[in-house]
């Protein structure tokens, strides 16, 4: 060890201090900040920090934003922090609309401008254009954020215009948006059709689409970020004779899908993704009866051995298993509506 050269030591130290501690470590001499400033040291920091103790809740309601830490031991929402958006705003009219490695793609609803934010950091990088990139509509356009084998951070916008749908793409390494070519079939185009944020997973994009009534069409749509290929692979077979939710998730880089069924009730499957099929993990039984409000409220799912479902307000029940498969999961979570996200806190920027 003492032959090992001292900035190697340091190295390996500070890949695993908390991110706001990284920040603070750069002011302590120039040689610290040039190395804690390298991709490969933000790459490896990142690696050692995507854990479930890492994990907050950020939420944002009328007045405030706020951050929590997810407890363990009860899986509950802990102490809040609030956060000042280090950009503009109007009456926190900010959606969020995709995360991964401590980034979140956000929109803000008064100038429909998509931003990249590091809510750790407070770092951020607007992405509209003098050219009409980078602007999204809610209800009609989908976003995905992902990692290419470049290491180059991306967002994947899908815009729905009048019957038109454009793909876009754009590189945090060149600052730049381009077009590239989809083809769907023609009533993915409708907005009658619901296109989900995308999971990123095992160098894939995932997107749900779901027709907007009971018993409509329910499919995956695939888009391989290095060779900006899509494919249309089959949801899982459900009943569709109530409302259909699927809700994808990333557990230890394999695509799992949360689906619930049900109108009064709600039916809960855990399904895995195994080439381009799927195939059921467990069934919990049925959920008593909960209100609409909090069926959409929902905001994602936490398991350590026993299966935990939230919404913003807290723990909305606990779903008790005997299952062993499920202790060699990590957490895991999804966010659904745009006033809440889980994440991780990392020092990855959204600029170069």
């Amino acid at each position: 060890m003492a032959d090992l050269p001292t900035h190697t030591i340091v190295f390996e130290i500070l890949t695993r201090l908390p991110a706001k501690d990284v920040g603070r470590s750069k002011s302590v001499c120039k040689q610290w900040y040039a190395l804690l400033s390298t991709q490969d040291f933000v790459k490896i920091h990142c690696s050692c920090s995507v854990v479930s103790s890492n994990q907050r809740v950020l939420l944002i309601d009328d007045l405030t934003c706020s951050v929590r830490p997810i407890i363990s031991n009860n899986n509950d929402y802990g102490p809040s922090s609030t956060v000042t958006f280090p950009f503009h705003h109007q009456n926190n009219d900010v959606s969020i609309l995709s995360h991964l490695n401590g980034l979140l793609c956000v929109c803000l609803n008064h100038t429909y401008e998509l931003l990249l934010w590091n809510p750790t950091t407070t770092a951020f990088k607007r992405l509209s254009t003098p050219d009409s990139h980078g602007f999204y509509i809610n209800n009609l356009d989908a976003i995905g954020l992902y990692v290419d084998a470049d290491d180059d951070y991306k967002v994947l916008h899908i815009k729905r215009r009048s019957g038109v749908l454009g793909v876009y793409v754009y590189s945090r390494e060149v600052d730049s948006w381009r077009n590239i070519p989809f083809i769907a079939r023609q009533e993915y185009l409708s907005p009658h059709f619901n296109w989900s944020a995308g999971t990123f997973c095992g160098g894939t994009l995932y997107f749900t689409v779901c027709e907007c009534w009971i018993g409509g069409t329910n499919v995956v749509i695939c888009f391989d970020v290095n060779s900006e290929q899509f494919k249309e692979i089959s949801f899982p077979p459900v009943p569709s004779n109530g409302m259909v939710q699927g809700v994808l998730v990333n557990v230890k880089n394999v695509l799992h899908m949360f689906a619930s069924t049900g109108m009064f009730e709600m039916t809960i499957d855990l399904w895995t993704l195994q080439g381009d099929y799927w195939i059921k993990v467990l069934s919990c039984p049925p959920i008593p009866p909960i209100s609409l409000s909090l069926w959409c409220d929902i905001t994602h799912y936490v398991t350590n051995g026993n299966w935990f479902v939230m919404t913003k307000l807290g723990k909305l029940f606990t779903i008790e298993m005997d299952m062993k498969p499920f202790e060699c999961f990590y957490p895991v979570s999804w966010f659904r509506g745009f006033k809440g996200a889980v994440f991780v806190q990392t020092i990855v920027s959204p600029s170069i």
